[in-house]
């Protein structure tokens, strides 16, 4: 195997990204970006879980990625979150979208932009522990310990 880096850290330094005050972003760029990464997660624990048809995956996938999965996931980290995290989470939660909510209430929809802007402020604060810690308390349980055996783990897509 290659030498291990930090994926952030040589993204800054290879594409020359300036550091920004990540409290002047708008919660929906936050949400832009916590969307993909949330997703990337998902798709990276569905694969290493099972090599199956890509359908498949996708299908399994786009179920917990969905704004109402989401809100759930948001209910049950919200206990977890430090002050600034909770900020973050309402400012998305509150933030005006022009987009309207595809099969799912506005009230979910309104939460999963709340999640996904925290998954973006903490992405682009390069805590990306703090983000996989949030995401495995929110399928696992808080009670879930994150250095379990993978065999000990239920999978995600039971």
């Amino acid at each position: 195997m290659g030498e291990s880096i930090d994926f952030l850290e040589y993204l800054d330094q290879m594409m020359e990204l300036p550091e920004a005050d990540l409290r002047e972003y708008s919660p929906l760029i936050l949400a832009y970006i916590g969307d993909d990464v949330y997703d990337l997660i998902i798709r990276t624990i569905l694969v290493k879980q099972s090599n199956v048809q890509v359908q498949k995956l996708h299908r399994r996938a786009s179920s917990i990625v969905k704004a109402p999965a989401q809100a759930e996931l948001a209910k049950k980290i919200m206990p977890l979150l430090t002050e600034e995290e909770e900020h973050v989470y309402k400012r998305g939660r509150n933030a005006k979208s022009y987009t309207k909510a595809k099969n799912a209430s506005t009230t979910d929809y309104r939460k999963a932009t709340g999640f996904e802007a925290l998954i973006g402020y903490l992405y682009l604060k390069k805590d990306v522990k703090r983000i996989i810690d949030l995401v495995h308390a929110g399928l696992y349980g808080k009670d879930a310990a994150p250095e379990r055996n993978a065999d000990e783990i239920r999978r995600i897509d039971d």
